[in-house]
């Protein structure tokens, strides 16, 4: 296989949409800024996850996977950063006030700290090998890698906003603070549930 053929563009594509819709870190996240702090507030995290995601893909398909290669306890080190982050994010949504009687509590992610949060996602991570290594052929390698990246962030961008648009939807049956609370430890101890297949990969 010599390039990124119509056939495994699609292939790519099925990819992309299945690992970008399914449950995940950044998927619950977005989901509980939506209800708390509302889709407009919510874009800079929606946009940091999709654009920092696929600048991620075209990072590790360009050689920085290789570092891991090369010196497997950095993935180990990443691993341990990025649960331990994951952690306090959790926390940090199980303690929102959100916007529950017209109060803002809190701040949603910015830009920045969601296009950082890829590097120490573990799906993320997950998903940027696996499609690096199954749809970058060797032949045009670069190229082949940048389209992968796009490819990715064409299709990461409506299903994330899929998920924040499904939480603005609960906003509604959100308006009583105890039922806020009650939402945002839900999501808390969903996005905690997310790091078990880490701690068991540490742990083997």
């Amino acid at each position: 296989m010599t390039s990124l053929t119509p056939q495994l563009m699609l292939a790519l594509a099925l990819f992309a949409f299945v690992n970008s819709i399914t449950p995940g870190p950044n998927n619950t996240m977005l989901m509980a800024s939506g209800a708390n702090f509302g889709f407009r507030a919510t874009v800079p995290h929606l946009s940091g996850v999709a654009i920092g995601f696929g600048v991620m893909v075209l990072a590790v398909g360009l050689g920085l996977g290789g570092l891991f290669i090369a010196f497997p306890w950095l993935h180990d080190v990443l691993a341990v950063a990025g649960g331990a982050y994951m952690i306090w994010l959790a926390w940090k949504i199980a303690t929102s006030k959100g916007m529950a009687g017209g109060q803002a509590g809190g701040r949603p992610q910015t830009f920045w700290q969601a296009a950082a949060f890829q590097w120490v996602n573990p799906k993320a991570w997950a998903m940027a090998v696996g499609a690096i290594t199954t749809y970058a052929p060797a032949e045009h390698y670069n190229l082949n890698v940048l389209l992968v990246a796009l490819v990715f962030m064409a299709v990461n961008a409506p299903s994330v906003t899929v998920w924040t648009a499904f939480g603005v939807g609960l906003r509604r049956f959100l308006d009583r603070p105890r039922v806020l609370r009650a939402f945002n430890v839900t999501m808390a101890v969903l996005l905690l549930t997310s790091l078990i297949p880490l701690a068991l990969e540490l742990a083997a």
